[in-house]
């Protein structure tokens, strides 16, 4: 299992203008997720920051439960979502099954 303090450092070279209680948050996220316990450092942080992200900051949960499939919602919430990651610094583009 990635280290709190790895995810983390990970993260500020990720996102190097993340708000720190975002930060924090993306940094829980990660470490309270069973399925990235056995993930790198730099994907931990990376998926759960867009995780964080999509859930958060877009309609993505609204459009689930309006009956929107999962790659139909994603799609409908990915400029919004890459914008957002383009406001905290992030380079590293979004993948179409991201």
């Amino acid at each position: 299992m990635p280290t709190r303090s790895a995810i983390a450092a990970a993260l500020r070279h990720l996102a190097p203008k993340l708000p720190a209680h975002e930060f924090e948050a993306v940094v829980d996220h990660a470490m309270d997720s069973a399925g990235l316990s056995v993930a790198s450092p730099e994907n931990a942080a990376w998926l759960s920051l867009v995780a964080y992200a999509r859930h958060t900051f877009t309609d993505y949960d609204a459009l689930l439960a309006d009956g929107y499939d999962r790659d139909s919602a994603r799609f409908f919430v990915a400029d919004e979502l890459k914008a957002l990651l383009a406001e905290w610094g992030v380079r590293r583009p979004l993948a179409p099954d991201e």
